[in-house]
């Protein structure tokens, strides 16, 4: 990609709120064409209409294949081109190990991990022809795991381990790959634990500081994006000041 955004096309999973939809909303605004994914798809209209740029919305799962693969075949056949996947759609489901209800593991290994991964499996033949990049939304949670989030941060340390052999494989013939990893955030994703507990705890603890808002994120995505082609941003570490660890 060149450094700037101006007409190029742009897939971004899990845009129905937060951070997929800042990032939608601001790379519209840079001048992209975005393609933009959700299993609540009904949510997508509003952004649509709230975007100054062309806006393809998709119905999107992206634990299953298929509807990966026919979002990104939609958008290619749609705009001719795919510069740009923002991987980004995730669930979060705290809660302790023992007594788990392990189909909530299951959730989130398919959503988090293997829905990453099947995109890039997806969009990766584009995104070397247009020599584009990949930017997985990953987490603090990727670099620290901690006592009631275990299988949350494994999902994300393995989407980094995933985007660095990627990074390997694709980085010399020209596509970027880049890890964004927020700490606490301003989103939607602490209320779907189920876990009384450990919602909670979530909410107190994102009430002790100051948190990041889904534009601070947003505004990261768009200056690794923004970067002349010969320079890769392939991490971002981003918490909020107040946050310790």
């Amino acid at each position: 990609m060149s450094n700037t955004l101006e007409g190029k096309t742009v897939l971004v999973t899990g845009a129905s709120s937060g951070i997929g939809q800042a990032t939608a909303l601001a790379l519209s605004k840079a001048g992209a064409r975005v393609a933009i994914g959700a299993r609540r798809a009904d949510r997508l209209k509003d952004l649509a209409q709230d975007a100054p740029g062309e806006i393809l919305a998709l119905d999107l799962d992206v634990t299953d294949r298929q509807s990966v693969q026919d979002a990104v075949t939609a958008t290619v056949d749609h705009f001719g081109t795919l510069d740009a996947l923002v991987n980004n759609a995730g669930v979060m489901l705290s809660g302790m190990i023992l007594n788990a209800d392990t189909t909530e593991w299951t959730r989130m290994v398919d959503t988090n991990l293997l829905g990453s991964m099947y995109t890039v499996h997806a969009a990766l033949p584009h995104l070397l022809e247009s020599k584009g990049a990949v930017v997985q939304i990953s987490s603090t949670s990727g670099r620290t795991a901690s006592a009631g989030g275990g299988v949350y941060a494994a999902t994300k340390f393995g989407i980094t381990a995933f985007a660095e052999a990627l990074r390997q494989e694709v980085t010399t013939q020209g596509v970027r790959v880049i890890v964004v990893e927020p700490g606490m955030v301003s989103t939607e994703l602490a209320t779907h634990i189920t876990d009384p507990a450990m919602q909670t705890m979530a909410k107190n603890y994102a009430e002790s500081m100051r948190t990041l808002q889904a534009d601070d994120i947003a505004a990261a995505v768009l200056y690794a994006l923004s970067q002349p082609e010969h320079v890769a941003v392939n991490e971002i570490l981003i918490r909020p000041t107040d946050q310790a660890r």
